[in-house]
């Protein structure tokens, strides 16, 4: 674990780079969070898929894996690969600043 400074908030990191607590998370953090993956700027289309993360988590207690995501959130799979190349679901829990799905090397 480590804590970082983003986007002036103190917020505490596992060692794969994912906010520990969600409830840190704001939307400033999930754009610097974006920043350091390579998305510049967050397009409306991101935050689509970076909302339904989120309220997934909030629901159903975790984040929905790339599959779910695809038929689920509104964006096709070749839009979320689009979005979030270095993985979907992976990228985008971590800039959502939820846990890692489950399923997600």
């Amino acid at each position: 674990m480590s804590l970082e400074t983003i986007a002036g908030v103190e917020i505490a990191l596992n060692e794969e780079g994912f906010v520990i607590d969600p409830n840190q998370w704001n939307e400033d953090v999930a754009v610097e969070l974006a920043r350091r993956e390579g998305i510049d700027p967050l397009t409306d289309r991101h935050w689509e898929v970076i909302r339904f993360m989120r309220h997934e988590y909030e629901t159903k207690g975790s984040g929905p894996s790339v599959r779910i995501l695809g038929k689920t959130s509104g964006v096709s799979i070749k839009e979320l690969y689009q979005l979030f190349p270095k993985g979907p679901a992976k990228l985008a829990a971590k800039i959502a600043g939820i846990p890692k799905p489950r399923g997600c090397i």
